[in-house]
């Protein structure tokens, strides 16, 4: 079992590594709140958009990491 965790722990971090390295800076700053765009906050595509996938992987391969790294540390 500690194996599998082992594993999880392994690809999580390397997903992780990859998804952060892959996302663009925010340049907007407070600028880019107000904005009307589809690219915005509250815009239509914000769930299909190349930085909401990223995003979105950031946030499971970070949790998936923590976790494993958890059961890892109770063990």
């Amino acid at each position: 079992m500690q194996t599998v965790f082992s594993i999880f722990v392994l690809i999580s971090a390397i997903g992780l590594i990859i998804s952060v390295l892959l996302q663009e800076g925010e340049e907007g700053g407070l600028g880019a709140i107000s904005g009307n765009s589809p690219e915005s906050l509250w815009g239509k595509n914000r769930g299909s958009s190349k930085e909401a996938i990223l995003q979105r992987a950031t946030i499971i391969s970070a949790a998936v990491f923590v976790i494993s790294t958890l059961v890892l540390a109770a063990n």
